[in-house]
């Protein structure tokens, strides 16, 4: 039955309109995922089950949990299996899968065609909770205004989230009865930065992490749809104490190449770190610098800073340059960011590479000196996630101060250079395989922001001084020689 839902699931992918799957944010789960899903579930006690599918689509999450656990031993007395579909098409292609299939199963189904998030509020305000016992869920992914009525209602009882996809998680967390059971196949982003801290803290509170499914390949659990997010698969359990966390990963959704493991949650979640970043380590052993005692200092402890580059070219459209001119610096973009250091002007003609310095500008340059730049967005290709380089004032004569583009990180002291040996040390460690395995523990995508900068530990100022020594007595820094120095400062 699902190889034909799973033929429904191309067709319909091919012929729906582009803008109105855009609009909905919802793409159809493949067959092979579905069943991963629903054999996720640990076997329950109760012989009844209820079961809800918001997003339902043509109900293949549903269908392969029916699939799985409607023949258990002892066999299930009761099933209840509550939809939601705000696509009239899907929902009653659906319906229909469930009369050509299904209709010999003693099962009540309840499909709604109605807004999930709108209808899950009221029922949470009125005391009204289903109590499920298990969840199912592929969740539209689209982000939430903050101006919106989703916004304000998800606001009314407490969840504060940016995406559709964690309000249905934390929805369909709080219709669950204690000791209810999710599995959700959603983007990796709520893991790591700011805007999803209030969804994981509420996360953490009100379920336990019992397994985490990652794809080592970025854009094949989706691949018919084009949808190049990292996805994970997580299962969590309403109300339980938190005990150890299952890993398991495979290259893509025919888990050929399955392999699972088992961490310590506070490998997935430190018991030290206020941002709650859901790391997710990919081998039966974490990363090598959780170890090493002396790569321990936050950024705060170093007293350095790492910010987002002030200038948004756009906005300062009127400011910028394409050839110097009086009192003009330079204006450093993420093209200006090559092997290790700066090298600007590029050699494009009419880039406007120079920026006015006057008294509207002042407030966001930054005087000549040594920093460490980041690039903000990296290429799925690249190799590494964090790529930094040193900006030297070496490379800059009769200069006094420099721009930094809005799609660049810059580590700075309260708005000053750093010392020539400390730039490169900082610089030599954030190029270090060590840092790289550390931030896809917690990073799934290739955006870099100043909060995953914050989040990583740092060597004491004595190590980073040694790493920069060492930098400048190299023709040419080596990324594999770069570890070895790290491990040598222990």
């Amino acid at each position: 039955m699902l190889i034909d839902i799973d033929q429904q699931r191309l067709y319909i992918s091919s012929i729906l309109d582009i803008e109105k799957k855009s609009a909905f944010g919802q793409y159809l789960t493949p067959t092979s995922i579905a069943r991963y899903m629903a054999s996720m579930f640990k076997p329950i006690d109760s012989k009844e089950c209820k079961l809800l599918d918001p997003g339902v689509g043509l109900g293949s999450l549903t269908m392969a949990f029916l699939d799985k656990w409607i023949n258990v031993q002892p066999p299930l007395e009761n099933v209840e299996v509550d939809t939601f579909e705000v696509d009239d098409y899907l929902n009653s292609q659906f319906r229909n899968n469930l009369i050509n299939n299904y209709s010999d199963l003693k099962v009540n189904f309840t499909l709604e065609l109605v807004d999930f998030i709108e209808n899950s509020v009221q029922k949470i305000k009125n005391n009204n909770i289903p109590h499920y016992s298990h969840a199912i869920i592929n969740p539209p992914y689209k982000k939430i205004k903050a101006n919106s009525e989703n916004r304000r209602l998800l606001s009314s009882i407490g969840i504060e989230t940016v995406n559709i996809y964690s309000a249905f998680i934390a929805l369909s967390l709080l219709l669950l009865k204690p000791g209810g059971q999710l599995v959700a196949i959603v983007p990796r982003s709520f893991c790591n930065g700011v805007y999803y801290k209030s969804f994981r803290q509420f996360l953490i509170k009100e379920a336990s992490i019992l397994h985490i499914h990652i794809f080592s390949s970025r854009d094949k659990a989706f691949k018919d749809d084009s949808v190049l997010q990292e996805n994970i698969i997580i299962l969590l359990e309403r109300g339980t104490n938190q005990e150890n966390v299952v890993i398991s990963t495979s290259t893509d959704e025919t888990f050929s190449d399955y392999n699972v493991f088992t961490h310590p949650f506070n490998h997935i979640v430190s018991a030290t770190d206020p941002d709650f970043f859901i790391n997710i380590p990919t081998n039966q052993h974490t990363c090598q610098l959780e170890s090493l005692e002396l790569i321990k200092n936050s950024l705060g402890d170093l007293n350095i800073e790492v910010s987002t580059g002030p200038v948004v070219d756009f906005r300062n459209r009127k400011e910028l340059r394409s050839k110097p001119e009086k009192n003009t610096g330079p204006l450093l973009y993420p093209h200006h960011l090559s092997d290790f250091f700066v090298n600007w002007p590029s050699e494009h003609k009419n880039k406007l590479e120079y920026i006015q310095v006057s008294d509207d500008t002042k407030k966001i340059l930054y005087p000549i000196g040594y920093y460490v730049v980041v690039r903000r967005f990296s290429s799925k290709d690249e190799k590494r996630r964090v790529n930094a380089c040193v900006v030297s004032p070496k490379n800059f004569k009769n200069i006094s101060v420099l721009g930094f583009e809005n799609h660049i990180n810059v580590f700075h002291k309260n708005k000053q250079g750093l010392s020539e040996e400390l730039a490169l040390g900082i610089a030599v460690y954030l190029n270090s395989k060590l840092v790289d395995d550390q931030v896809r523990q917690f990073n799934g995508h290739t955006q870099i922001n100043v909060a995953d900068l914050r989040h990583l530990y740092y060597p004491n100022l004595e190590g980073l001084i040694t790493l920069g020594n060492w930098a400048k007595t190299q023709k040419i820094i080596r990324p594999d020689n770069i570890d070895k120095q790290i491990i040598n400062l222990v």
